[in-house]
């Protein structure tokens, strides 16, 4: 938390200087010829992390005329990693992720582990992994049921399969 609250007043400081900066240059100039400040050109990185563990990056070029309205436009994101042209902002998200509402399954790894599927755990790349499952507390139905993959499209489902699952986990 010290270190977000460092970088964050170090960037406040980083961007206040830019603006200090132009603000002189303007002064500097001839008044009439101006017509105004010139705006801050800055890369935004926005991370999403879903609760399946699954993660997003959106790129996008922000034009800064007010350091104020920036701030506001993404204060619900944390602050994580920045520069003098780029921030990275991270926020977490209580959702499963776009490619687990398309195409999850919850099934068991060869290993035995209780893993997130992009597709049926048969023929698809695990996306997360969770603990090992001891198969030998579980019926055979349930067993099975993980060999082919249950699907899971929405946070709900993956919240209950997930948590019945951790009954059969190994200490």
């Amino acid at each position: 938390m010290k270190a977000v609250l460092v970088i964050f007043l170090m960037s406040a400081s980083l961007f206040m200087n830019n603006v200090g900066q132009l603000s002189a240059e303007v002064q500097a100039s001839d008044r009439e010829s101006v017509k105004s400040e010139q705006p801050l050109e800055l890369t935004v990185h926005l991370k999403r992390v879903y609760l399946d563990g699954a993660m997003s990056e959106e790129v996008v070029n922000e034009t800064v005329f007010a350091l104020e309205d920036f701030w506001a436009k993404y204060e619900s994101w944390q602050l994580v990693d920045m520069d003098e042209k780029r921030l990275v902002f991270e926020k977490n998200i209580n959702d499963v992720s776009p490619l687990l509402k398309a195409n999850g399954y919850i099934g068991i790894s060869e290993d035995g582990t209780l893993s997130i599927f992009n597709g049926k755990p048969e023929q698809s790349d695990v996306i997360r992994s969770f603990f090992q499952i001891d198969v030998k507390k579980m019926e055979s139905s349930q067993h099975l049921r993980l060999i082919q993959g249950i699907p899971v499209h929405t946070k709900e489902e993956f919240t209950k399969v997930v948590e019945s699952m951790k009954r059969y986990s190994v200490d």
